[in-house]
């Protein structure tokens, strides 16, 4: 499996941080229903696992697969795979977190910043990549970098609204992804309509 597997053509990636597991997988389900199949969900603290393992098991009676974020230590790694992820996600690049969700069968996407991280990234086998923070970069980051790396797919991610999200795909982001802004009921209804502008 890898990224090209996951996002399949999907234009929305959601982040549901810090929700319990009832709430997570609440959530997770109205996305769903809207056509949003690609979810991370943050295990930076061990407290977050249980709704890693929550989201995992709701998803996999719909045929659909659920990454961990927030991933920044092999051992962090090995507690995604124990709760079910299928994919893992960092805010930044470490070569040795890279290797340890490769060889636990977990696709990859690292943070990156900069345009040697892009390269560092790109060399080690990564061709998708997380712009993050997004909201920080701007969409012409999107732009700038794609101009040495054309064949880099970007997923934004950091801080991003729905409506900022046109300006990030036009600049050549694949992927917006959406966090904090799903907490606003009028964001998540407007997800379908930015489903339907892949």
């Amino acid at each position: 499996m890898t990224f090209d597997d996951i996002f399949g053509g999907t234009a929305v990636m959601a982040i549901l941080r810090g929700l319990p597991p009832s709430e997570t997988v609440a959530l997770a389900g109205r996305l769903w229903d809207a056509g949003v199949t690609v979810l991370e969900i943050p295990i930076g603290r061990p407290e977050q696992l249980p709704s890693l393992r929550a989201a995992v098991e709701a998803a996999t009676e719909r045929g659909l697969r659920v990454g961990a974020g927030t991933v920044i230590t092999a051992d962090q790694v090995r507690a995604a795979a124990g709760a079910g992820a299928q994919y893992t996600v960092a805010p930044g690049l470490d070569l040795g977190v890279l290797a340890a969700s490769s060889s636990a069968g977990m696709p990859h996407l690292p943070g990156v910043a900069t345009a040697t991280e892009v390269q560092r990234a790109w060399l080690a086998g990564c061709r998708w990549l997380k712009a993050f923070p997004a909201a920080a970069l701007g969409p012409k980051w999107i732009s700038g970098l794609l101009g040495p790396f054309p064949d880099a797919r970007f997923v934004a991610t950091g801080g991003l609204t729905v409506a900022d999200a046109p300006a990030f795909r036009s600049a050549g982001a694949r992927v917006v992804a959406l966090g904090a802004a799903l907490a606003d009921p009028a964001q998540r209804e407007q997800i379908s309509q930015l489903l339907q502008e892949r």
